[in-house]
C-alpha cells in the first residue's frame, strides 16, 4: 500500500470526524440557545405547522431570497441545484449495489455541475462588482467561493481533462468503511478533487456555510405569528417562574 493512499485514507478519516462532530456540536448550540422573544417576519403563518412549512420553502426554494433579488436568486438556486444533483451523481461511489434512481440520475449530474460552477462565479463576481457587497466582503468569504469553485473545475479535469479508473477510486472509498485501504489512482485532479473535498468538510462546520442547518434554527423564520393568542415564553425563562 502507498503512503499517498494511507495519507488520503487517513485526510478523509480526520475530516469525517470533524465535520460530524463539528457539525453535531453546533447544531446542539442552536438547539440550545435561548429566544427569548417573538421575532417572526411578517407577513408570518399564525400556526407552529405553518411556520415549518414556511421554513421547508426557505430551505428548499429560498423563498425570502426570491422575492428581495431575483437575479441574485437565479444563480443561487443554479448553484444548489446542480450541487444536489452532483451529491446525487456522486452516491454510486458510496453504496454497492448502485440504486437505479441514481443510475438514471448520472447525466443529469454533468450538467448539475455546470450549473453549480456556472452560479458560483456569478456569486464570486458579485464580491467583486457590487460596492455595498464588496465591501462586507472577508477573504474567507472569497475562499470559500474558490475552494467550491475548485471542487467543480477538479472534478471536471477528472471526467474531461486526464480521465481517472472510477472503479478503482470507489473500491477505495467503499474500503475506507471496513478500515481497509485499498490503492488510490495517482491522478492530479483525482487528487486535488479528494484534498480540497476534504478541506471544506473540516471548514465546513467553521464557516459560513453553517446557514444550511442554521435556517431550521431562526428564530425569525420557525416562529408562529401568535403573540397576541399566546404568550411566547422560552424553556429557561419558564424554570424561572415556576
Amino acid at each position: 500500500m502507498s503512503g499517498l493512499s494511507m495519507f488520503y485514507a487517513a485526510l478523509l478519516y480526520v475530516a469525517a470526524g470533524v465535520l460530524v462532530a463539528g457539525l453535531a456540536v453546533k447544531i446542539r448550540q442552536y438547539w440550545t440557545t435561548p429566544a427569548p422573544l417573538k421575532i417572526a417576519v411578517t407577513p408570518a403563518p399564525t400556526t407552529q405547522a405553518g411556520a415549518w412549512l414556511r421554513v421547508g420553502r426557505e430551505a428548499v426554494l429560498f423563498e425570502s431570497l426570491f422575492y428581495s433579488n431575483r437575479w441574485l436568486w437565479i444563480f443561487a438556486a443554479a448553484f444548489h441545484a446542480g450541487l444536489a444533483l452532483v451529491l446525487v451523481r456522486h452516491m454510486r461511489y458510496f453504496v454497492n449495489p448502485v440504486p437505479e434512481i441514481i443510475v438514471l440520475a448520472q447525466p443529469f449530474g454533468v450538467y448539475g455541475g455546470m450549473a453549480m460552477v456556472g452560479g458560483l462565479l456569478v456569486l464570486l463576481a458579485r464580491r467583486f462588482v457590487i460596492d455595498r457587497v464588496r465591501y462586507i466582503t472577508r477573504p474567507s468569504d472569497i475562499l470559500m467561493l474558490l475552494l467550491l469553485i475548485g471542487i467543480g473545475v477538479s472534478g471536471y479535469g477528472m471526467k474531461f481533462a486526464n480521465p481517472t479508473d472510477i472503479v478503482a477510486v470507489k473500491a477505495f472509498i467503499m474500503g475506507l468503511y471496513v478500515f481497509d485501504i485499498r490503492e488510490l489512482p495517482v491522478e492530479p485532479p483525482l487528487l486535488a478533487h479528494l484534498f480540497m473535498v476534504a478541506l471544506l468538510m473540516i471548514v465546513f462546520p467553521f464557516s459560513k456555510l453553517l446557514h444550511a442547518p442554521g435556517v431550521f434554527f431562526s428564530p425569525s423564520r420557525n416562529q408562529a405569528d401568535d403573540p397576541r393568542e399566546r404568550r411566547h415564553l422560552a424553556p429557561w425563562a419558564a424554570k424561572l417562574e415556576g
